[in-house]
């Protein structure tokens, strides 16, 4: 294993053995009857799925930081369990969001991954529901699970509680929480392609009356890859420790470290087209990445967190967390396709100025991203007018610093037939130039938000809230100036819910996001913030005896005052504001048990993308999509599961950048399969089987460079708890 893999796996080997004392072995003591006393609450992350088979949970606050049934939340949420992440081996934020209805996941590298939710890019991730911005609207690297109990999706405008960005969805990691019993386990998985992973999780009480309580967990992979060249470690270490300092006082510290270390890494891809305007058809392991390509990132992510009960109604919480980013690569860019005789691709093309300009380029790449978030919220139930009402009020405020060094180069050869390539590339300090293309900008943004849950009648409850945002933000990327200020940015949420019966209900929502904008109109000023909304009616019901949630939504997205060009005046681009993308849609899903040991998880997608002209646009989105997870533990046998996974999506096409025609990925189904088995009440075993039908798919057309998806590959997974 690695350095990073040991490190983790040693770290959390120490601090095992020294949570691993008598107290916490003890399987009934009286500091288990003592935690019983504790009236401190944990709003919604008091609702855990580990532990369990269920795939949907009772309450969800993501949406709107109130605690509510997804019957009384109206917008469109799926959650993907504990049980799913462990019986489908979703090991990273990929996987999770290729399980989720209405996501796309765009793998245009490698190492670097965007997420469309309802046609527009997703910019906002929460960790335990506060804000992390996403730079770029991407992710570098993978994002380890092993500390996650969920992960939820909010799709539509997320303005109330995410602040800026697009009008796609939040994604919202939960972490898992110290548990009142002891409890450890082990997890080996092997597979495919060297395939190595190991998780180490303990937690429990740390004093003889309970009332503090830790938790460890460390993860460590070291595999290769159905791609040439491509290995990838990862290290994982995550604890947290609670501590009741008083009855009605709970204290929380916490901190995260990942390293992703990858070698091989794909800057681009692989060209989807010949000079002929053929389509390219590489075998499934083709890489365009030279045999010295790396992109390693290294997160550290700490957390406070201080919740205080103030009545039996009421609670007030404060949470300030802290991520710290680095990273750094070394790449090869192919800029030009293959010649249509040879296979072979040039090192020199010639532009459309008629330049002469190399087409291989390197880049050294390193990156800094650090952030702090604030937040503190009062949240407690209301009795006016006889009926109960439930709200938060709070504030929040964020610092994100964004730098960056881009070094670049012309490499002078070109690559053979990338089938028959070895990897073999020159490596010269000499190609570099000096590091001109530079970024470093810093965002600050505070607001003050107000939820409320309010039962108007008999059948009728509303949710409506406002957040009010003033934001800052100086410096460049690249050369281009990100100086803006906006103040009093108003962001407003509004929802009415009417219940048909005790089963069943009828909402309608309108919600807003803001994104600021850097373009200057005519008279040398900023242009207004884009402006996103979503419109949503739906049906939502409590399905199969109570057991499931199903709901049908039926929704629109638009973008206004998005930067439009309006020629040039004194020498320099201007802008004005015009109409963007509008969305349209149905979604359907359904999540939870169907029948005693039957558990599901379905969504379908329908949905229009249009530009401000009524035309087809973002046609690397599929139209039609369905996620679907299930898995079966029967009455006669419940020592057994077995599961399967459907991911399905319709034909995607895009306009070629550099030459005539369309490059298209047919409708294509991806099948996975799984089976576990619990060999006693200590050690089950699984085994997975992934794409079982050997589908050879793209894995993205955001971008006129693509990959192939991964072939069969097979996991066999053996657990011991305690």
């Amino acid at each position: 294993m690695t350095r990073a893999v040991r490190r983790a796996l040693g770290l959390a080997t120490a601090g095992s053995l020294a949570l691993m004392s008598p107290v916490l072995l003890a399987e009934e003591t009286e500091s288990a009857k003592a935690l019983e006393t504790v009236t401190v609450e944990a709003e919604a992350l008091s609702i855990v799925t580990e532990g369990s088979d269920d795939y949907r949970v009772s309450r969800t606050s993501t949406a709107t930081k109130l605690d509510l049934t997804p019957r009384e939340t109206p917008q469109s949420v799926s959650t993907v369990t504990r049980a799913q992440i462990e019986d489908f081996k979703l090991h990273t934020l990929n996987d999770v969001l290729e399980t989720t209805p209405g996501v796309t996941v765009e793998r245009v590298e490698t190492d670097r991954t965007y997420y469309s939710s309802r046609g527009f890019e997703i910019s906002n991730l929460q960790v335990d529901g506060l804000r992390l911005p996403m730079p770029y609207n991407n992710v570098h690297g993978d994002i380890d699970t092993a500390v996650y109990d969920r992960v939820e999706v909010v799709r539509g405008a997320t303005g109330l509680m995410s602040g800026s960005g697009n009008p796609a969805a939040t994604v919202n990691f939960v972490r898992k929480r110290p548990t009142a019993t002891p409890q450890v386990s082990v997890t080996g998985t092997l597979g495919s392609h060297d395939h190595r992973r190991l998780v180490l999780d303990v937690s429990g009480p740390l004093d003889d009356q309970g009332r503090v309580r830790g938790r460890l967990v460390a993860s460590g992979l070291d595999t290769d890859s159905y791609l040439d060249r491509l290995h990838r470690e990862r290290g994982v270490l995550y604890g947290v420790l609670e501590a009741d300092l008083t009855d009605s006082t709970q204290l929380a510290l916490g901190h995260t470290w990942q390293r992703n270390d990858t070698d091989g890494s794909m800057w681009g891809a692989l060209p989807l087209y010949d000079s002929a305007g053929n389509p390219t058809d590489y075998d499934r392991s083709t890489s365009s990445a030279p045999d010295w390509s790396h992109w390693d990132t290294k997160t550290q992510r700490s957390f406070v967190e201080l919740t205080q009960r103030l009545s039996e109604d009421w609670s007030l919480k404060g949470t300030v967390t802290h991520l710290d980013m680095l990273s750094d690569g070394e790449m090869l860019y192919i800029g030009n396709v293959p010649d249509a005789s040879t296979g072979s691709i040039p090192a020199t093309y010639v532009n459309a100025d008629g330049d002469t300009v190399s087409s291989m380029t390197v880049s050294q790449y390193d990156r800094h991203l650090e952030q702090w978030v604030a937040d503190i919220h009062a949240k407690g139930d209301v009795d006016l007018f006889e009926r109960k009402h439930q709200l938060v009020l709070g504030t929040d405020w964020s610092q994100s610093r964004n730098q960056q060094v881009s070094l670049y180069g012309g490499a002078p050869d070109g690559i053979p037939d990338l089938d028959e390539w070895d990897g073999g590339y020159p490596q010269s300090e000499t190609w570099y130039s000096d590091p001109d293309w530079t970024g470093d900008a810093t965002i600050k943004q505070r607001s003050f938000y107000g939820t409320g849950k309010l039962d108007l009648a008999e059948r009728w409850t509303a949710v409506v809230g406002a957040r009010m945002s003033w934001l800052d933000t100086v410096g460049d990327q690249y050369g281009s100036s990100q100086d803006t200020t906006l103040d009093n940015e108003l962001t407003p949420y509004a929802g009415l819910i009417y219940d048909l019966s005790d089963q069943a209900s009828l909402y309608a929502s309108y919600t807003e996001i803001f994104n600021p904008q850097t373009e200057l109109d005519r008279s040398g000023q900023y242009l207004d913030p884009i402006e996103g909304a979503s419109y949503e009616l739906g049906l939502k019901a409590d399905v199969f005896d109570g057991g499931a949630d199903a709901a049908l939504a039926v929704f629109r997205t638009e973008q206004n005052n998005v930067a439009q060009q309006d020629g040039k005046l004194n020498g320099r681009d201007v802008y004005k504001a015009a109409d963007g993308i509008t969305s349209e849609g149905v979604e359907l899903t359904l999540a939870g048990e169907l029948t005693p040991g039957w558990q599901a998880s379905v969504g379908y997608t329908y949905l229009e993308i249009e530009d401000a002209d009524g035309e087809a646009t973002n046609t690397y989105i599929p139209r039609h999509q369905v996620r679907a997870t299930t898995s079966y533990r029967p009455a006669s046998l419940e020592a057994l599961k077995v599961g399967a996974r459907l991911r399905w999506q319709d034909d995607i096409e895009r306009e070629r950048d550099n030459a005539d025609g369309k490059t298209r990925q047919d409708a294509y189904a991806l099948v996975d399969l799984m089976a576990s088995y619990d060999f006693s009440d200590r050690l089950t075993g699984s085994l997975n089987v992934n794409n079982v039908t050997d589908e050879k798919y793209l894995t993205s057309l955001k971008w006129d460079q693509g990959f192939y998806g991964a072939p069969r590959h097979v996991m066999a997974s053996l657990t011991w708890s305690y």
